[in-house]
């Protein structure tokens, strides 16, 4: 358990942020169209400009609790057989993109560490007939993947949510290959943050 004060310096203690986090995406997984602060769904997918003819045909479930902050694959377009990684897949809408640009021969692993998000993204793998698709309960602090096993790891919108994010990227250096690629999609801040915001776990997710 890491605490603001303590010796690693350390803003939140994480393990009480990972359960708000939770309780969070928990209402987005179960509840998909309710009130929340960010956009989710298909039109968020549309206005990040993610690929029509990709998305369009995507059974409803798996874009449906979608909520993202931007669209990694405008960085680059996966190439088929590739290894993918999805750090905090959520209801699995990006490993779903992923697949769809791999192919057959390429294989997809998410990350995640709500319970209603993994059940949800594999039901819908499953729906799908997507075997080359899997979820994995974990988190970036200490991703399931083992070592070098990825040619690409995905993210979006989820890294900003670590309170350890030196250590969230150690984690991605251990799962890429040698040359691997690291595409992601993220919040950053570039202006001074006062030390009572900074340290109020109800903003760092909300």
């Amino acid at each position: 358990m890491s605490a603001a004060h303590e010796p690693n310096g350390l803003l939140v203690e994480a393990d009480a942020l990972h359960e708000q986090v939770k309780d969070k995406y928990r209402a987005v997984a179960t509840d998909p169209h309710g009130d929340f602060h960010f956009h989710t769904g298909r039109p968020l997918a549309r206005r990040l400009g993610y690929d029509a003819g990709i998305v369009d045909p995507l059974p409803d479930a798996a874009v449906e609790s979608f909520a993202g902050v931007a669209n990694p694959f405008a960085l680059r377009t996966l190439k088929p057989g590739e290894k993918v990684v999805d750090a905090g897949a959520g209801a699995g809408f990006d490993c779903f993109v992923a697949a769809a640009q791999t192919g057959a021969r390429g294989q997809v692993v998410g990350i995640d560490m709500t319970a209603e998000m993994l059940a949800k993204s594999r039901a819908t793998a499953s729906t799908m007939g997507l075997a080359n698709v899997e979820f994995r309960e974990g988190l970036l602090e200490d991703m399931p993947v083992a070592d070098g096993w990825a040619d690409v790891m995905i993210s979006n919108g989820v890294i900003n949510l670590c309170v350890d994010k030196k250590h969230v990227f150690s984690e991605i250096m251990r799962v890429l290959r040698p040359g691997g690629i690291l595409q992601f999609a993220d919040i950053a801040n570039g202006k001074p943050v006062p030390a009572e915001a900074v340290n109020n776990i109800d903003l760092w997710t909300s």
